[in-house]
């Protein structure tokens, strides 16, 4: 069968890489085509556009692209009916992915939807537009279920593809040594994500606690195809240590973290690494949130579980006071941490229901079998 795959992100490759692996495993003659990046090339697919093409964050960034935005939608929508895909596969970027769908549906084509857009956090309207325009919907969030019934809708849980990756991290036990990290220093992890923008607006309140706490060793998780001079406000100070592709074995090795809001923050959690999680948006961005998003939280644990895991310092409140703070509680504390540690342990149990790329995959190829 022929497949189509579309993802915009990093974790969307990711996840995509996986996907396809287990896909061929009831496929073996599958053709795959679409938009991703390295890991989905090296799962077998051809790559027509690189996501980082497209990985845009924000409001402000997505105006400021629109062209660009139109430009790529008008080249997939051609490449879709060159293609004649038997199936198109959705992964995450919701921006762009739904308009594809509709595209799609118009062209009497099959959609599958791997990893729900967020329509329960902002504009709960949308999962109306999901439902019409998406055949099947694969979610890797328990708490998606009970919220797409309210539109009469029976989704699939898959489990979580961020859960399947950490069982199956393999630790390098020369880590500390090859990174100059055999200290007796606790070290704190720092994510501060793998936007521009993100590390832009992160990256100088991060060097700010730094700078405050000289007694613990900072490391931070880089992004090799970023431009270095983004992490200036770290790189410049001679005690912190940078590392690349291997936020796995440095959260590991962590006392505390310090993370950007997103899937980072999950990952932090599965490790069972003490995290103070922050966000700041732009001035427009943040004004229309405020107005937008309906839901108590912005990061997947708290949300999971429906409660404060972990605390989250958002626009005025990520400042470096106040993650001092924080930090020194997520270190000496050890109530406090044990607390987290046990809040995460919960978090772990909901998503352990088996991999989440085996699970999707043979949903989706015994969906096309019917």
């Amino acid at each position: 069968m022929r497949y189509y795959l579309i993802a915009g992100e990093r974790s969307g490759d990711l996840h995509g890489g996986n996907l396809i692996k287990e896909l061929r495993k009831h496929d073996s003659k599958a053709e795959l085509r679409g938009f991703g990046g390295e890991y989905m090339r090296e799962a077998g697919m051809e790559v027509v556009v690189n996501y980082q093409q497209m990985a845009f964050m924000g409001f402000a960034a997505v105006i400021a692209n629109l062209g660009t935005i139109s430009k790529l939608l008008k080249q997939c929508k051609n490449d879709i009916l060159q293609f004649k895909p038997d199936v198109i596969i959705l992964i995450d970027y919701a921006g762009f992915n739904m308009r594809i769908a509709k595209f799609a549906k118009q062209n009497n084509l099959r959609v599958f939807y791997y990893i729900s857009p967020k329509v329960w956090a902002w504009n709960t309207k949308r999962a109306w537009k999901l439902k019409a325009n998406v055949d099947r919907l694969f979610s890797i969030l328990p708490f998606e279920k009970s919220f797409f019934r309210k539109f009469d809708w029976e989704i699939d849980y898959v489990g979580n593809p961020v859960l399947d990756a950490i069982k199956a991290f393999q630790p390098d036990p020369d880590f500390l040594q090859k990174h100059d990290l055999l200290t007796e220093k606790k070290i704190v992890a720092l994510l501060p994500g793998s936007r521009k923008m993100e590390l832009k607006r992160m990256i100088p309140v991060m060097a700010e606690v730094v700078k405050m706490n000289p007694h613990y060793q900072f490391v931070v998780a880089a992004v090799k195809t970023l431009p270095e001079d983004l992490y200036t406000p770290l790189s410049s100070i001679s005690s912190v240590k940078f590392v690349y592709e291997s936020t796995y074995d440095l959260l590991i090795h962590s006392q505390a973290a310090i993370v950007t809001s997103g899937t980072a923050t999950l990952e932090t959690g599965l490790f069972k690494v003490p995290q103070a999680v922050i966000y700041k948006a732009g001035p427009l961005e943040y004004w229309l949130l405020k107005r937008l998003v309906k839901i108590p939280f912005i990061s997947l644990s708290n949300l999971i579980v429906n409660r404060l895991v972990f605390k989250e310092f958002i626009q005025d409140e990520m400042n470096a006071t106040n993650l001092n703070t924080e930090l020194e509680l997520l270190i000496e504390n050890n109530s406090y941490r044990k607390k987290m540690q046990s809040d995460y342990d919960e978090v772990y149990r909901i998503l352990d229901t088996g991999s989440a790329s085996e699970n999707t995959a043979r949903l989706m190829y015994n969906y096309l079998m019917k």
